[in-house]
């Protein structure tokens, strides 16, 4: 057999790759410091609930976008050049650090520009989600597409280590130095999405009609198990057990560790993931994927439990590096099973849907966190949700065998009517 060839001998890959990491170490230098400004300046009037529930609102002001543009964007990245997409949503992102930073400077911040910022980077982000998972299958072979996830993770997750910690020391230093850098590293991925040459382009069909083909992207997740079982077991874990929402609080008033500690404790499950990630580049996962994906789920609970729990701050960084190493595994197998199961033409609607899901379970589940922990407070709100997710990963091995069965990252036979009747026509 054959040995796939590695990604990074890909030019385009290369690239792309240099394009996710800037985008991402900005992207996460710029929402620990936005997490803690809304919480910061809210805590100036209010009380530590009612500032918890200002945190719950940004991740509603950041999803809500992604909801109502999901058919859109998913449509549009199989029907318009991918490059384009995601160039232009790198473009609205580093427009929005830009302006963050002159209201730094100008000591002009208030929340509601916070919040309007945070729909401006969720309509960013809905675009750019579909368009950029879309186009890395196109700039490697099939066979390299594992290989080439575990290194697009590492870039994701080591932006997410660099990103967080580098946000709140540029911020402790000067207001304004964080997204500053952010529109610097947004322009950097900017070049690098325009260093890629030409994809093949998808075969929808321009004269169909659009309505019916963004809805074609649902039915596709719909009946595909596998896809479907996969997408929606991250929705319902993270959304449950998301407690990196919650870190502002826990570094103001349960651990009292300032926003420098709070870039600390947002690094951690990125270190944990990187370093999974890592491992997966040079030994890809290769048999009973499915129900280790299940296991990492469980062990994600179980260590959102123990850190919900923990008053010290060196446990609390070690629960968080094992939740994100659990995180990444998970993400690993998730999407190598969606990837490698959905064909081309269908990539940027189907990824439009995982996009809205996985926005659903980090932006809602800040949401769902800041609004418990108004009731209840923040250590039950994140241990009741840890609960949650050891739950779901249970049920899910229960309601989706397909999952539980899954023995490797081979495609399963298309079981949507429509796609199936579609490529007989074409053949």
């Amino acid at each position: 057999m054959t040995k796939a060839p590695h990604p990074l001998t890909f030019p385009d890959y290369r690239a792309y790759l240099v394009a996710r990491f800037a985008s991402t170490l900005a992207q996460n230098a710029m929402v620990v410091v936005i997490g803690w400004q809304v919480y910061d300046i809210a805590r100036r009037t209010m009380a530590p609930k009612e500032a918890a529930f200002q945190l719950g609102l940004i991740g509603v002001a950041q999803f809500v976008p992604l909801l109502l543009l999901t058919l859109v964007v998913g449509w549009t990245a199989d029907r318009i050049d991918r490059r384009w997409i995601a160039r232009c949503a790198v473009l609205l992102e580093a427009s929005c650090a830009a302006t963050l930073a002159w209201l730094a400077w100008t000591d002009t911040t208030s929340l509601p520009a916070l919040f309007g910022i945070a729909s401006l980077l969720g309509v960013a982000r809905a675009f750019a989600g579909p368009a950029l998972g879309a186009l890395a299958p196109n700039l490697v072979p099939a066979a390299s597409l594992p290989t080439a996830i575990a290194l697009g993770s590492i870039a994701w997750q080591t932006g997410g280590i660099i990103g967080p910690a580098a946000g709140g020391y540029l911020y402790a230093h000067s207001h304004w130095m964080p997204f500053t850098v952010a529109s610097i590293l947004f322009l950097t991925a900017f070049t690098g999405l325009m260093m890629i040459g030409p994809i093949p382009r998808t075969t929808l069909d321009r004269k169909a009609n659009p309505w019916r083909q963004m809805v074609d992207g649902l039915h596709y997740v719909r009946h595909n198990r596998i896809v479907f079982g996969a997408i929606s077991l991250d929705l319902f874990a993270v959304l449950l057990g998301g407690a990196t929402a919650m870190l502002p609080i826990y570094a103001r008033d349960v651990l009292h560790v300032g926003a420098e500690g709070l870039g600390h404790l947002r690094a951690a499950p990125a270190f944990g993931a990187a370093s999974t990630a890592l491992w997966f580049a040079f030994r890809p996962l290769k048999n009973d994927v499915g129900v280790k994906m299940l296991a990492a789920v469980a062990v994600f609970g179980l260590a959102t439990i123990v850190f919900g729990l923990s008053t010290n701050l060196l446990l609390s960084l070690f629960c968080l590096m094992m939740l994100g190493i659990a995180d990444m595994f998970s993400v690993y197998v998730r999407q190598s099973l969606i990837q490698l199961s959905t064909p081309n033409e269908m990539r940027g609607r189907v990824g439009a849907v995982s996009s809205l899901f996985i926005s659903g379970s980090n932006e809602l589940g800040e949401a769902e966190s800041g609004f418990l922990a108004a009731l209840v407070g923040p250590v039950a709100a994140v241990v009741a949700g840890g609960v949650g997710a050891v739950l779901v990963a249970g049920l899910w091995s229960r309601w989706f065998p397909e999952l539980r069965n899954a023995r490797t990252f081979t495609p399963a036979p298309i079981e949507n009517p429509t796609l199936a009747t579609a490529q007989e026509t074409k053949s």
